[in-house]
């Protein structure tokens, strides 16, 4: 039968239902309801007395109560997850609802910015705009906040090309954290990949969704959302029986165990799998369902790795990686992945297929260590700035895979970063055992929070150096929402669970300075094409000037030897930059770019020959103007980043 309230809600229950047994006979009742569909040990977990939500449905309607009639089994009974449980779920399971699709889109136009011209601000939706005070107090948390014109500014006045947003599919708060007064504030636990988040949403429609994406690509701003397509929130077999696991858990999940237990290559309790055919296409129609009708420009893959795994493991040939790149939808949208899981092998940082980005922590760990001051690091900044060359450059792929980032959701924010030498995780009820305790953090001599001036003046150029260094990188640079403005976590680098004061972006103490700096970083990159190229730096000569791309050289004007490379003291290197060998004569064919990257003492640094230099940077100086420079050696600041521009020379060197 199906019943349909006047708001629209449908409920799907049995034909011909009973009342619910007494305590008493609920064993015997149990076990003559259970059926040969509902046979655990070897996977089959249907349960007629539980309602489930449409993996396709469009919008849902209410959230999820946390009983134990939600359960496919008994709580407590000696059989665990063996047992049956003959409970209504139906109060307490979130409706799927029938929605109207259609929008006025007006004159909408992806605003398909190039490759080599994204800056990508990764942020969540209610913790951006949950404090903004620029933000109409009713739409705060919201999407329609989100897109606020207070917002959209913000995003201008620092460059950035696309927001990219966590998880805004439909998902649920973990009984665990129910239980503690928390709520799952990421989203990382999805009920359905095809309906919006409804905390996002002020009058639980569609619309609001598709109104803030034309409100962003209006302003040039291209749309990515986060997806979870590696795991659902059913979790393991102790977990609530919503959808998937009542539809058909042989076919949505990987099984071990002879069909009783989950793979659990995502951390979460259960994998998806993929390599179903009929799980691939959900998957699918989910992918282009956001593109087609909400016109979201890109996707970044949570744990992507799983999605690539087949039976022998992963593969980048997997049916997953074919269909996408054959989809005429997807063909046009950014993809990015998160190159890794939690299973046997799961970490493939560099072996995504054309065209993925991959996220690159090898680049947020080494550039913390160098900038830390820890030994022997200069080899890894000097791979680092060239894109990560080492891991990317084969495969025709891009010098734009690799996205740079220093800091991300998960994680410490810039500002705990050279704040806290330890993670601060107590709020989150697990006695400080989550999160990454190897942060390659430092606190410049002080825990916490500090009046005193000479660690906030330490701790400010750090931030300064860090930034800089994502944006002087070959690559695609990524900002975490609120670095910009020196937010801060109070040291907590695992704010899944704290939709709070903690976990939104702090306005009110917003640092001027350092948003101003973050505005000049990005100019800078985006006037100057040779910091931000499509093909790989070689050092290779030139054809049209007998220039190499690409010279490391030492503060000296020397260029360093192997034995200097090898020395684990090594703090301080340059590089002269110019267009790539390969490339043809475009924008990047004529300047050159030198920088100097300096994490040890003050000193003395010579300027390549040929004069005409002018200084654009020096984060020892971040409010020094731009100036054209007369002599051979300039002043370089212990601990800093300075950046010098020429134009073309007219002859080779």
């Amino acid at each position: 039968q199906r019943g349909r309230r006047s708001d629209g809600v449908f409920a799907v229950r049995r034909r011909g239902r009973r009342r619910a047994p007494a305590a008493a006979d609920q064993h015997d009742a149990g076990a003559a309801e259970q059926s040969a569909s509902c046979q655990p040990e070897q996977g089959l977990r249907f349960n007629p007395n539980k309602l489930l939500i449409d993996p396709y449905a469009r919008m849902l309607d209410g959230r999820l109560k946390w009983s134990d009639a939600v359960m496919g089994y008994r709580i407590g009974a000696a059989k665990g997850d063996l047992s049956f449980d003959t409970r209504d779920s139906a109060f307490a399971v979130p409706k799927s609802v029938v929605v109207d699709p259609s929008f006025s889109w007006d004159d909408d136009a992806p605003p398909r910015h190039g490759p080599n011209e994204a800056l990508i601000y990764e942020a969540h939706v209610k913790g951006l705009t949950a404090l903004h005070p620029g933000v109409p107090v009713g739409q705060r948390g919201t999407f329609l906040g989100l897109s606020s014109d207070a917002v959209i500014e913000h995003l201008l006045s620092i460059g950035v090309t696309a927001i990219e947003l966590l998880p805004v599919h439909a998902f649920m708060d973990d009984r665990f954290l129910v239980s503690r007064g928390l709520r799952n504030y990421w989203g990382y636990q999805t009920l359905g990949f095809f309906a919006p988040e409804p905390r996002y949403l002020t009058q639980g429609a569609l619309w609001e969704f598709q109104s803030m994406v034309r409100r962003f690509h209006h302003a040039g701003i291209e749309v990515i959302l986060d997806v979870v397509y590696n795991h659902t929130g059913e979790g393991d077999e102790l977990g609530p029986t919503l959808s998937f696991r009542g539809l058909d858990n042989r076919s949505y999940y990987r099984l071990t165990g002879g069909g009783r237990h989950y793979v659990n290559d995502s951390g979460t309790g259960n994998a998806l799998n993929l390599s179903h055919p009929m799980v691939l296409r959900m998957v699918m129609d989910s992918l282009r369902y956001w593109v087609e009708v909400a016109h979201v420009d890109g996707f970044r893959f949570d744990l992507a790795t799983t999605l690539g795994r087949e039976g022998h493991g992963f593969d980048q040939g997997s049916g997953f990686f074919d269909a996408i790149r054959q989809d005429p939808v997807l063909a046009r949208v950014k993809l990015i992945a998160e190159p890794w899981d939690v299973g046997l092998g799961g970490y493939h940082l560099g072996n995504f297929p054309h065209p993925f980005r991959e996220w690159n922590d090898r680049f947020r760990d080494g550039i913390r260590r160098f900038w830390r001051g820890d030994s022997g690091m200069a080899p890894d900044l000097a791979s680092r700035l060239l894109g990560s060359a080492d891991m990317f450059d084969r495969a025709g792929r891009s010098a734009t895979t690799s996205v740079n980032f220093v800091t991300s959701h998960d994680g410490f924010t810039l500002e705990d970063l050279v704040s806290y030498s330890q993670k601060r995780n107590e709020a989150n009820g697990e006695d400080n055992r989550d999160g990454h305790s190897n942060n390659y953090s430092d606190n410049m001599g002080v825990e916490g929070s500090t009046a005193d001036r000479v660690v906030r003046a330490a701790r400010d150029r750090r931030k300064r150096n860090l930034l800089a260094t994502v944006f002087l990188a070959q690559g695609t640079p990524m900002l975490l929402a609120g670095d910009e403005i020196g937010n801060g976590q109070g040291g907590n680098n695992n704010a899944y669970a704290q939709d709070n004061a903690i976990g939104w972006t702090d306005w009110e103490r917003a640092d001027l300075s350092l948003l101003a700096f973050v505005a000049r970083l990005a100019a800078l990159r985006r006037g100057h094409p040779v910091l931000r190229q499509r093909r790989f730096l070689h050092g290779r000569v030139r054809e049209q000037d007998g220039h190499r791309d690409l010279i490391w050289l030492k503060p000296d004007g020397a260029e360093p030897g192997p034995g200097d490379w090898q020395n684990p003291g090594l703090r301080t290197i340059c590089v002269l930059i110019r267009g790539a060998t390969e490339g043809p004569a475009g924008d990047a064919a004529g300047e050159a770019v030198y920088a100097v990257f300096n994490a040890g003492e003050s000193q003395t640094v010579r300027l390549p020959a040929g004069g005409g230099w002018r200084m654009m940077l020096d984060t020892a100086r971040p409010d020094a103007a731009e100036a054209a420079l007369s002599t051979a050696t300039v002043a370089c600041t212990g601990q800093s980043v300075m950046v010098f521009t020429r134009p073309a020379a007219k002859g080779p060197t």
